[in-house]
């Protein structure tokens, strides 16, 4: 009779809106928060003040959604965020748009004003529904306190399941303050959201046999390998059948960069080897990227030779930019799985394969040793003081595509950087959240000194955590790759890409009690890094690099891919 009396009274006991949003959270199991209180989100954080999740405070909302967003990359599990109503929320915008380029999962709770003044612009009122309806995989805006556990159940698994992407939850304040009765618990139920993860076995065998009878074949692999979390599959199929693979910029470290079957980056400023053989094959197999303009170059001359097979778990990408002949819609992972399973014949490729070896003979990336430090040489360091094994996070421009090109990714999951939206000031933040994922690992933020600039009021973060990041600066004093444009396509005329003036980078470091080294030769490179990768704290490495030096190689806009500048010949 008693236990029966408290299960009545269990059910008709009234909690708060906040209190249902953060028992919602413990069941998600999630770890972190990264938020910034402010008046539509303040009953929300009065229980955030009991709570066990550990809530990290950016010091910009940008930022603290450039952290989710590193933190999901590197751990696989959503990045949750909370920002407040009107600016809070228009803060994190540039992040949600990057996160659903780039296929990562957040889920982002923005506060609101009262639902009963919602439309007459009250105070730090955004209808942040209509902003970012075109860069969510979906939002809500709660509207009834029961529905919060079933919105936000929905909201995980819409994030997370197919091609992922962030989900945004409108909270109006009276939403988190009002209380209810605590719902039942219900199934997940989305009859218009059914992703398909088994890929049509016709279409898998239609590809083997393509795979078995191609003289010059290729995987061209994205980030939809690490998202399936098959790049072990990935390194199976390809010994298998002898397939040479080719990444995108995301898809880095999907695939070894030290196998013999590896064939490097392609794209913009991919590798010759890489571009060639994409020029060149006759069935080109994309699992897992979505043909950016990035990559092709010019789709006149984008695989003109090849049949097209492309496994993604988006059907809208497939067929999107480029022609497909055997398209198979499902998880990168399960098409592997079967592809596996059929065992078909290796194709027999001896010269495509001779043709390839000579290729990254002749043609590997180069760079002309100087007094001046070389970014590229700081890169080879990088790679070789950490013996490879470091969580590489960048920011965007020349050092982005340096590291993507000289630090060699042996592993999956060690790589972080924004390739679809291209957002300057990523970097820092990003770096916050993955070593948030991965407590243990090395990592090292990759930044130029403009992105830097962008997000500086992080390194208060990295302080109060005691993070022991490792924040390499390529110091060119310029937005590297705008100059390198002005100065190929614009005549040398330098319009505003250049930074004469600059704050110190070691005193704005030891400003915040985080050391820091200004680096001027190879020499003090290796003797400084020597000195501090290994230790557990943070430090700032201001590498004063040639400020002259391109990136190459390059294909110019409306060229195509095989057209490249700056190959060693």
């Amino acid at each position: 009779m008693e236990a029966a009396l408290k299960e009545t009274k269990a059910k008709t006991s009234k909690v708060s809106g906040a209190d249902l949003l953060l028992k919602a959270l413990e069941k998600e199991n999630v770890e972190v928060i990264f938020g910034y209180p402010g008046g539509a989100v303040l009953p929300i954080y009065d229980k955030l003040y009991d709570s066990n999740i550990l809530h990290v405070l950016p010091r910009h909302e940008q930022g603290g959604i450039h952290a989710a967003e590193g933190y999901a990359r590197i751990s696989g599990k959503p990045g949750v965020v909370i920002a407040t109503s009107g600016p809070g929320a228009t803060n994190i915008i540039t992040g949600i748009a990057d996160a659903m380029m780039d296929s990562l999962p957040l889920v982002v709770f923005t506060g609101q004003v009262a639902t009963g003044v919602i439309g007459t612009d009250a105070f730090q009122e955004a209808d942040i529904l209509g902003i970012t309806t075109p860069i969510t995989k979906y939002n809500y805006q709660i509207r009834d306190i029961k529905d919060i556990p079933r919105i936000i159940k929905e909201a995980f698994y819409i994030a997370t399941s197919g091609r992922p992407g962030p989900v945004v939850i409108d909270f109006p304040k009276d939403m988190a303050a009002g209380v209810s009765t605590v719902p039942a618990e219900e199934e997940i139920h989305l009859p218009g959201y059914q992703p398909t993860v088994e890929p049509n076995f016709l279409q898998v065998r239609k590809l083997s046999e393509a795979v078995s009878k191609a003289k010059r074949p290729v995987i061209l692999a994205g980030a939809g390998v690490l998202h399936a979390k098959a790049s072990n599959l990935l390194k199976e199929y390809a010994e298998q059948q002898k397939l040479h693979v080719v990444h995108t910029l995301l898809g880095l470290g999907g695939f070894p960069a030290g196998h013999e079957l590896f064939l490097g980056m392609a794209g913009m400023h991919g590798c010759y080897t890489a571009n060639m053989a994409l020029y060149n094959c006759d069935l080109l197999i994309n699992i897992g990227a979505r043909f950016d303009d990035r990559l092709t170059g010019n789709l006149k001359h984008f695989a003109p030779k090849a049949t097209v097979a492309h496994i993604d778990i988006d059907p809208a990408e497939i067929g999107k930019n480029v022609p497909t002949h055997i398209p198979v819609v499902g998880d990168a992972g399960e098409a592997l799985r079967q592809l596996l399973k059929l065992e078909g014949s290796p194709p027999l490729q001896e010269e495509w394969t001779e043709t390839l070896a000579v290729w990254k003979e002749d043609h590997p990336y180069h760079y002309e040793n100087s007094e001046v430090l070389k970014p590229q040489k700081v890169m080879e360091l990088l790679y070789e003081k950490t013996a490879g094994e470091a969580i590489v996070v960048t920011d965007v421009g020349q050092h982005q595509m340096w590291a993507a090109q000289y630090y060699q990714l042996q592993q999956a999951d060690r790589w972080v950087t924004s390739g679809g939206l291209g957002t300057m000031g990523f970097g820092l933040p990003a770096s916050i959240g993955a070593q948030l994922a991965d407590p243990s690992a090395c990592v090292v933020a990759v930044l130029g000194d403009g992105g830097f600039q962008m997000s500086t009021q992080e390194l208060a973060v990295i302080a109060e955590f005691q993070l022991p990041i490792k924040i390499a600066i390529f110091n060119n004093k310029a937005l590297g790759m705008v100059r390198q444009w002005q100065e190929i396509f614009y005549k040398e005329r330098y319009s505003h890409s250049k930074n004469p003036v600059q704050p110190s980078f070691v005193k704005l470091a030891e400003a915040y009690g985080i050391k820091g080294f200004e680096i001027h030769s190879e020499e003090e490179a290796h003797l400084i890094l020597d000195q501090v990768l290994h230790d557990k704290e943070p430090v700032l490495l201001d590498f004063r690099v040639d400020g002259a030096e391109n990136v190459y190689p390059m294909i110019a806009p409306g060229k195509g891919i095989h057209e490249m500048v700056g190959v060693k010949k």
